[in-house]
């Protein structure tokens, strides 16, 4: 947990709903008792924050798959040692699970939404899913009267207008994590207009950058004859005043630094580094996910080596993949996809002496160990073909209180807008990747200390505290006198 001072949950109401299809904490049955777990994920880690500072609830799905025709999931509070705040359960049969969250939301909108319509499945028994699901987490919303709803993400775009109707003077936020896509490429959604309509239920919409932001205004324009004024961020709606505005997430900074300076930590990533026998040690930590970009990274090393076989033997690269989406066929065939060009490479430099070109982890890390790893690289490859944010680029930023290291970061992330400090490359393109990997193995110690002084400024100004302290000041702009101020603690 993060301290931020203690919220009292008590008989009296709360103030802040957030409401995600995945929440912090998964509910594992143990005989007749229910013991929640928490999980690990950039939302959780973001989100949870705001409720331990407020107090409230967190409205999810919690893992369970329940067919018995119950209405409402458990309630519990959490921590179980130390409570801070509620978690209402939403239970999902395994039909809705299925075709709402793998069928509507990763078969369809998560491909459309990242531009890759190649991969997408329009399909009108998953759009009858979503709906299902969003209006299913909209009632159990409205069993929590609170003062403000905080909705997110694009599994939950109905959410707003559903609570909307019953609430009409309801303050509901929403953030979208994930790209918005241009107008052009958003209207190839056959439901395009109904999500559009269940996002204008909010009074704030916010993304991590203003392209995004101003993605979604045109798009609105499209499908709506409104009043939209571009430079001020503002729609006119139905008599609503709807503010979107770019609100790009943030981290922990300080737990980071923390982590980065723990003797324990620091040992570790020496061990690390000792294990893989190279000088040069490249690292990419992501998901097993299309987007992420990571075959486009392997060919970016092998032609690296091959053109330039001074680096044979000299450097590696540690190649992290969390396990996602492990039903899903396609992450399936990605993750052999990968497995294979690991051997490929790996078996074609196989003659040279010296460290192996790549070491592969298919794994999940804790947060002391993540920090190890960003500590034991000298370069830090984020190469997603098409990313909202990537909290990933950050965390190592404010890891590296050493002042050494490099970020090759996709042009494509959403990151590359706010860490200028970074070695900006096309993942698209293994020849451009590999110059800018080349660039940032020789990069001389005083540049790279000056990038990661402008970025770690940045990432430290805009941490996560920023984020939704933001979020809430746009609300309390809109409705004067209603949002409570926090208690006053520090990271």
């Amino acid at each position: 947990m993060y301290g931020y001072g203690k919220a009292v949950l008590s008989a009296g109401n709360p103030q802040v709903v957030v409401v995600s299809n995945r929440g912090a904490y998964v509910l594992q049955e143990h005989g007749d008792t229910l013991i929640p777990k928490r999980t690990v994920g950039g939302l959780a880690s973001a989100v949870e924050p705001v409720l331990t500072d407020y107090g409230g609830t967190w409205i999810s799905w919690c893992g369970r798959l329940d067919n018995s025709g119950r209405k409402t999931g458990a309630m519990l509070e959490v921590p179980q040692a130390d409570p801070r705040y509620h978690i209402q359960e939403v239970l999902l049969t395994e039909e809705e699970h299925t075709r709402y969250y793998h069928g509507f939301c990763n078969a369809c909108l998560w491909p459309l939404l990242h531009q890759l319509p190649e991969r997408c499945t329009f399909r009108q028994d998953y759009w009858e899913a979503y709906r299902l699901v969003n209006r299913k987490f909209a009632r159990i919303t409205l069993q929590t009267r609170k003062e403000i709803y905080w909705i997110h993400d694009f599994h939950l775009a109905l959410v707003p207008q559903f609570l909307r109707c019953a609430l009409p003077e309801a303050k509901i936020a929403f953030f979208w994590h994930v790209p918005f896509p241009p107008a052009d490429f958003f209207q190839i959604l056959p439901w395009g207009r109904q999500l559009i309509y269940g996002l204008l239920g909010s009074d704030l919409i916010a993304f991590h950058t203003p392209q995004y932001a101003q993605n979604f205004l045109e798009t609105v324009a499209r499908y709506y004859p409104v009043k939209i004024f571009r430079e001020q961020g503002l729609i006119r709606f139905r008599n609503r005043r709807i503010i979107v505005s770019a609100i790009p997430v943030g981290i922990n900074f300080h737990r980071f630094e923390q982590l980065a300076a723990d003797p324990k930590v620091r040992l570790r990533a020496q061990e690390i580094r000792n294990s893989l026998g190279a000088e040069k040690i490249l690292l990419g930590v992501d998901r097993m996910d299309y987007t992420k970009g990571i075959p486009q990274r392997l060919k970016a090393l092998a032609h690296l080596l091959e053109q330039h076989p001074g680096y044979r033997g000299k450097v590696t690269l540690l190649q992290i993949a969390v396990p996602s989406r492990n039903g899903l066929g396609e992450y399936g065939a990605l993750r052999q996809e990968v497995e294979r060009l690991v051997g490929e490479i790996n078996g074609h430099f196989d003659e040279v002496q010296g460290a192996i070109p790549v070491r592969y982890r298919y794994q999940s890390l804790d947060l002391p160990e993540l920090v190890a790893h960003y500590l034991a690289a000298d370069v830090l490859l984020v190469t997603a073909l098409r990313d909202g944010l990537n909290l990933v680029a950050k965390e190592f930023v404010a890891s590296r209180i050493d002042g050494r290291g490099v970020l090759v970061l996709s042009q494509f992330a959403g990151a590359a807008q706010e860490l200028q400090g970074a070695v900006l490359a096309n993942p698209h393109e293994p020849h451009d990747l590999a110059r800018k990997i080349k660039t940032a193995l020789e990069m001389p110690l005083p540049e790279q200390r000056s990038r990661l002084e402008a970025m770690r400024r940045v990432v430290k100004n805009h941490d996560v505290r920023w984020w939704w302290q933001s979020h809430f000041k746009i609300i309390k702009s809109l409705y004067p006198g209603t949002i409570p101020t926090p208690s006053a603690a520090r990271l």
